[in-house]
């Protein structure tokens, strides 16, 4: 399974918020969408990782842009995690079943721990995946890396 490629096209998906609502990529034909997948909830890096989406909600709104944070983990955890965290306008979305089929879906799968890659995916308005990035899974993610390119 090998990540997706820059040029390559989106593939659509579905999966549960926070909030139990279900949120499909097309949902945001006409947006740039940043699918910024994190291995578990509850844990420091992931945590920082989706406290920057919501603290530049404002940035990604001028850049007509939609950040989705994706984990393995319910529905029900990703609420209680989000209400710990603060985060009240970011959709953290559960890829918990089928067990990570968007992280296969995208190829960012760790079939061997059972999560997704620490990995950012920019989409564009036209559905092309315009910039993916997989960090070492102990790295948070540069914002300001991942704002520039959305900028460009």
């Amino acid at each position: 399974m090998s990540a997706v490629k820059i040029g390559d096209t989106a593939k659509d998906f579905s999966l549960s918020d926070q909030n139990g609502k279900k949120i499909r990529l097309s949902d945001f034909k006409g947006k740039k969408v940043l699918l910024s997948f994190h291995p578990l909830a509850w844990t420091a890096v992931c945590a920082d990782q989706m406290k920057s989406l919501e603290d530049n909600r404002y940035r990604f709104d001028k850049l007509n842009t939609v950040a989705l944070g994706i984990s393995v983990d319910t529905a029900p955890s990703k609420r209680a995690w989000a209400k710990q965290l603060g985060i009240k306008n970011t959709r953290l979305l559960s890829d918990f079943w089928p067990h990570g089929e968007v992280a296969k879906l995208y190829g960012i799968f760790r079939e061997k721990e059972g999560v997704s890659e620490r990995s950012n995916i920019i989409i564009d308005e036209q559905w092309k995946v315009v910039f993916v990035k997989v960090y070492p899974m102990g790295e948070l993610p540069d914002i300001e890396e991942i704002i520039k390119v959305m900028e460009g």
